[in-house]
């Protein structure tokens, strides 16, 4: 075992982790070390490798924005990018600015306590290496804590099973395969048509219905990336002053200002563009119920023009939530795939899972045979992977007892009781409700300036306040409730996903570009809020 010293240690090499330890090691010439569970970078995609997994965001918006050369340099070749295209971009990243040599791979922290007396971070690891750092930064995702729900006879199971998020790098060959997949969110809808066209059978087993757009995928033109490069300024500032960090604005006009007419030739548009933009057709469509309606009805329409069996878009209608209240998919082909003879579909509100057996999935009125099962059952999202680090503030306070009720957070950046240590895109930020690279680098550059204004000014010590900590939470409780967002049953954005979870929303709703105001603010008022000494 041996004790290694740095300034920081960032736990965690995907995005965040990477432009962390840049910003850091180039910028602040501190001594980073970074700690990655995986083999390589690519955080979340390191280990999403499932079939059809690919990102909702469009390419040219998914990548750092930091670097014009950068951007300009990559050549994108899909609208939305698949799981190995971005692996190989975040890789083109660790290669030029040779981040490896500071990043320890295949190692997990096992534990982080904040030691009062020296005013440092110690970090165990799994190899038996410890170590001291003055800063400690989680980079660990929002998504990367898998949830493999607890259902009675999982470990009797004779064939294989398998989580989205933690797929074999080697693949699954599903061919004459009976194919079992629980759950259709973003990683079911991406999955299902993939693994349809080859199972033998495949039997989906659904407890939510849920919206999807057609993402209209295709090799990226010349000419759009051209323009991409021409635009980069603009582009960006799109990215960092709107509401989700994505590279177009919302049109500013209600759903229920003009005629039906006119409000259906927008929507038919944008359903022919696909993606994330058709949230963006109105700027009522999140914050007023009957806005909401015209759009979910619509979609609603789509999908059952698209299934042949009139039960089986029943069951794919029957959805319980406002459109984008959940994270909505964009998909391939995915209602599609109900019309295939190898496919079909067992609706969990009326026949709910009892156990897995020694052959599949026994439901409340049949039990179906399975050699491979599917759990596309998301994550403990927010939370869950802050959590796994066993992480102990001052005077050995454990981070899951302040968070017992449900995560604490100060801008989503800081936690009270726990000095020094940043949590980039915590709970109580826009982070998942944005492109998440957008929202990563505005949280970087804030550590990484905050950290700057500390050495310069002779502060050894930073940490959110209580009263300033309750007073945020208020204030994402209030943005929230002003949006369609905390109606979702069964969201993992309340963490009602996760048996047990205390249920409250997380992510500020707010939007990236307020957020971004409102932080910015805060640090030219010499960090209110938070106590530097």
């Amino acid at each position: 075992m041996s004790t290694i010293k740095v300034d920081a240690l960032v736990i965690g090499a995907g995005f965040a982790g990477m432009y962390q330890l840049l910003s850091l090691r180039d910028k602040l010439k501190l001594d980073v070390a970074v700690i990655e569970r995986g083999a390589e970078v690519g955080g979340t995609w390191y280990w999403n490798r499932y079939p059809g997994a690919r990102c909702d965001s469009e390419s040219h918006s998914y990548q750092y924005y930091f670097s014009e050369e950068l951007a300009k340099e990559w050549q994108w070749t899909e609208r939305f990018p698949g799981h190995a295209e971005i692996r190989s971009y975040l890789n083109h990243v660790a290669d030029k600015f040779n981040l490896r040599p500071n990043i320890r791979f295949n190692t997990v922290v096992t534990s982080a306590r904040y030691v009062d007396e020296l005013n440092l971070w110690r970090a165990t690891t799994d190899v038996g290496d410890v170590y001291e750092a003055k800063y400690l930064i989680t980079a660990v995702g929002n998504m990367s804590a898998a949830n493999v729900p607890e259902i009675e006879g999982l470990d009797t199971f004779k064939g294989q099973w398998y989580h989205t998020g933690q797929w074999p790098h080697e693949g699954v060959d599903f061919v004459g395969k009976r194919v079992g997949v629980i759950g259709t969110g973003s990683t079911g809808v991406q999955a299902i048509p993939v693994v349809a066209e080859t199972a033998a059978h495949l039997t989906v087993f659904q407890r939510t219905a849920n919206y999807s757009i057609p993402a209209r995928n295709a090799l990226l033109t010349e000419e759009f990336k051209q323009y991409t490069h021409d635009n980069y300024d603009e582009i960006r500032n799109i990215m960092r002053t709107n509401t989700n960090g994505a590279p177009f604005r919302i049109q500013n006009i209600s759903a229920l200002e003009i005629s039906p007419e006119e409000r259906l030739a927008i929507y038919e548009a944008a359903w022919e563009k696909g993606g994330f933009q058709f949230r963006a057709t109105f700027n009522d469509l999140l914050s007023n119920k009957l806005a909401n309606d015209t759009a979910s009805e619509f979609i609603i329409g789509k999908i059952r023009q698209k299934i042949n069996d009139p039960r089986t878009a029943a069951v794919l209608t029957d959805i319980d939530h406002p459109y984008a209240a959940k994270r909505p998919p964009i998909d391939n082909d995915y209602f599609e795939a109900y019309n295939r003879a190898n496919v079909s579909l067992v609706d969990l509100r009326s026949t709910p899972i009892e156990c897995i057996t020694e052959r599949g999935i026994k439901t409340a009125d049949a039990e179906y045979d399975l050699d491979i099962i599917i759990f596309a059952t998301g994550y403990d999202g927010m939370t869950g992977s802050l959590l796994k680090l066993n992480i102990e503030g001052a005077q050995g306070l454990p981070l899951k007892q302040v968070w017992s009720a449900g995560p604490r957070n100060y801008l989503g950046l800081q936690i009270p009781g726990f000095p020094n240590l940043f949590t980039i895109t915590g709970p109580g930020s826009p982070s998942v409700l944005t492109n998440m690279p957008v929202a990563i680098e505005q949280h970087v550059d804030w550590i990484t300036q905050c950290l700057a204004d500390m050495q310069s000014q002779g502060f050894q010590k930073i940490e959110a306040t209580e009263a300033a900590t309750v007073k945020w939470l208020e204030h994402v409780s209030v943005a929230a409730n002003k949006t369609l967002l905390p109606l979702a049953k069964h969201s993992w954005y309340l963490g009602a996903n996760i048996p047990g979870k205390p249920q409250l929303f997380m992510p500020y709703a707010g939007g990236m570009g307020l957020y971004r105001i409102e932080s910015e603010a805060i640090a030219k008022d010499s960090y209110a809020g938070f106590v530097r000494s």
